[in-house]
């Protein structure tokens, strides 16, 4: 497999996820998937723009994946600890 076809099934899986707490009105969890959608998403996110030459965004992206990181491990703590 790909990183495209992995990126896309991670954000898949991520997404269904979120969309079925949020129906089962469990909303805390349906954030931390939220959160590792984006944080799946701005971490390849990041690796496209470094390899097609666009280093200060692959950057800006990074340093948003990183904080998305936090906020999952935030939220794991703060819920589930």
């Amino acid at each position: 497999m790909n990183v495209k076809n992995i990126t896309g099934v991670l954000v898949g899986v991520t997404s269904i996820l979120a969309l079925y707490f949020i129906i089962k009105q469990n909303f805390n969890v349906a954030i931390l998937f939220i959160t590792l959608m984006f944080t799946v998403t701005n971490t390849f996110r990041a690796k496209d723009f470094k390899d097609k030459g666009y280093e200060k965004e692959a950057k800006w992206m990074r340093g948003m994946a990183i904080f998305f990181g936090i906020a999952t491990l935030a939220i794991l703590v703060v819920n589930f600890m």
